[in-house]
């Protein structure tokens, strides 16, 4: 492809609006375009690259023995409803009516759909087991769409479905695309863990995600090198605290503080001259409409997963939707501004961590602008609905595992999967007679990608400060020629014989044929991040030499004119083949 011809509208400055690089870079470089928040367009150079990750995923695919399918977009509620996710799933799903009034959503996800089809079309256990795929663009109405194709309401997924007669064929299966999802990774060249993980709004008991390690991750993940076990940090097994309170302590009585402007911990760590260790934060919550309230230490920071599942299960609240309140619902129901509410003479539950269970006459907010309790004690000024471990891990942990510190770092999750067991298949009664004539769900496995989420994790962990280092596999293109002088017409004419040798070898190649200063020819091809980069020049050419440079390194190195082409493409061949 000429680069004459191309359309690839580059940017020299960042956009305003992006705030990780991916987006920057990828924005800057001409690979996509916003059209509405959370929704892009593909240019050409971005859309190669999508194609190439989904080739890789397809292959593996179907190495592993799962089978391509395509399924609707529009999902009709009836199916929802049988599974119990049409509320569930909350505000991000997608919801309108056709002109008959009929429900639809646009699908987040195809659990429903796919199990739609096995209950009427897998008839016998000698049917099993039983893996589809397909790529489709999913929809979620996120609340905050931002990073660019990181967190979208419109992108490419991967999801693939697994049925199998047991548990025993379901472990199995998942096994199968555990090992398809490594081979997937590495071959895209990526740095990445598989840790366990929250099962979210899918469901199952047994989940983990592909958590690609860079340092503008969304995601922070606990990982024990003793005993190699890495967890998402909400999901991370950590040694409890459980110590109880002093029998013998002396419980003073409270003693509301005048704290003008004293909103934050550091800020009450300040004022009284304590530790965090000694304060306790209250932060509202909103559980499917109603109020909780949860206490912590001042130093330790709220797992939604853990409130989640323990109010599921302990509580009368579904939980559908977990929310912390905004600043105007914590000012109804607390009476204060934030960094005032306090638990004593809330009229909502209060659910407070194990941490806080030892200690006594604590500090907390008052419920009253610029007012503080001091020497406030459970049981005594306020009585909680339960004690629980609530917190999320943080640096000094010990691993439940090992016994041992965890390491923490950031990641991009790019894939997650998951065993679903009976839950879909029992909802929507896709079940089938087993060996001993006995009717039974099928079981279930569900495993996703972020196609598009990919080419951004590529970037993230793959740049400079000159622009994007593309890995081979997913690079638009494998090679640019940069014929530095073109009014020289030697520099002219070797560029495009070597462009014609090497389209005729089957290398992805770019030409720069475009009239400008070798400056700007540089810039654009790393910017771009093209990996490999011929440059040719009229100097070079006397001594029948032209320049070789590796993107990822910078290495620049002088090649002979008869060899730069099966140099170039061994190049290619042994990054291909890692």
């Amino acid at each position: 492809m000429r680069l004459s011809t191309l359309f690839v509208p580059t940017r020299k400055e960042d956009p305003a609006d992006a705030e990780v690089i991916s987006h920057k870079l990828l924005l800057r470089a001409g690979y996509i375009r916003m059209t509405a928040r959370g929704v892009y367009s593909f240019l050409p150079l971005g859309w190669r690259s999508v194609r190439k990750v989904e080739q890789i995923i397809r292959e593996e695919m179907d190495r592993a023995g799962a089978q391509e399918v395509r399924m609707p977009t529009m999902q009709p509620a009836e199916l929802w409803q049988e599974s119990g996710r049409w509320a569930a799933y909350g505000s991000d799903l997608f919801r309108f009516k056709d002109r008959k009034s009929a429900d639809f959503a646009l699908g987040p996800t195809h659990e429903e759909v796919v199990t739609d089809i096995a209950r009427h079309d897998i008839a016998s256990y000698k049917q099993l087991p039983v893996m589809l795929y397909q790529m489709q663009t999913k929809f979620r109405d996120e609340p905050r769409p931002r990073f660019g194709l990181m967190r979208g309401r419109e992108f490419i997924m991967k999801d693939a479905y697994s049925f199998d007669l047991d548990e025993a064929g379901a472990k199995k299966s998942y096994a199968i695309m555990r090992a398809a999802y490594e081979r997937i990774f590495s071959r895209f060249g990526f740095e990445y863990r598989a840790v366990e993980a929250d099962t979210g709004n899918i469901g199952g008991d047994l989940s983990h995600e592909f958590q690609v390690l860079a340092e503008t991750g969304e995601d922070l993940i606990a990982s024990c090198p003793e005993s190699g076990y890495a967890a998402n940090v909400e999901k991370a097994e950590i040694v409890l605290e459980t110590a109880d309170r002093d029998p013998g302590a002396e419980l003073l009585d409270k003693e509301m503080i005048e704290t003008p402007k004293v909103r934050t911990i550091a800020d009450v760590c300040d004022f009284f001259e304590c530790s965090p260790t000694e304060v306790v934060k209250t932060l509202i919550f909103i559980a499917d409409g109603q109020p909780v309230a949860v206490c912590m230490r001042g130093d330790h920071t709220v797992n939604d997963v853990k409130l989640k599942a323990y109010l599921e299960e302990h509580t009368e609240i579904s939980c559908n939707e977990l929310e912390l309140a905004s600043e105007e619902e914590t000012g109804k129901l607390t009476k204060a501004p934030v960094g005032f509410a306090g638990p004593v003479g809330l009229e909502f539950p209060v659910i407070v961590d194990l941490s806080v269970k030892p200690m006594v006459n604590f500090i907390v907010g008052a419920n009253k602008k610029n007012m503080h309790f001091k020497n406030v004690n459970w049981g005594k000024d306020f009585t909680p609905v339960g004690f629980t471990d609530l917190r999320m891990p943080q640096p000094g942990d010990i691993c439940a595992r090992s016994g041992k510190p965890y390491e923490f770092v950031r990641g991009i999750e790019v894939g997650h999967i998951f065993y679903l067991g009976n839950k879909y298949t029992k909802a929507l009664n896709a079940s089938l007679q087993g060996e001993d004539g006995k009717l039974k769900p099928m079981e279930m496995g569900c495993y996703g990608i972020g196609v598009t989420r990919i080419v951004a994790a590529s970037v993230e962990q793959n740049h400079d400060d000159n622009g994007i280092i593309w890995p081979m596999a997913i690079a638009p293109y494998h090679v640019v020629i940069l014929p530095l002088q073109m009014k020289n017409e030697d520099v002219v004419k070797c560029a495009e014989d070597l462009y014609a040798e090497l389209q005729a070898a089957g290398c992805e190649v770019l030409l720069d044929d475009r009239d400008l200063r070798a400056g700007n020819k540089f810039k654009d091809a790393d910017l771009i991040g093209i990996p490999l980069h011929v440059n040719i020049g009229s100097r070079g050419l006397k001594g029948g030499n032209v320049e070789f440079k590796v993107r990822a390194t910078g290495e620049v190195e002088e090649i002979a004119l008869d060899q730069i082409k099966d140099h170039v493409l061994g190049q290619i061949k042994a990054a291909l083949n890692k």
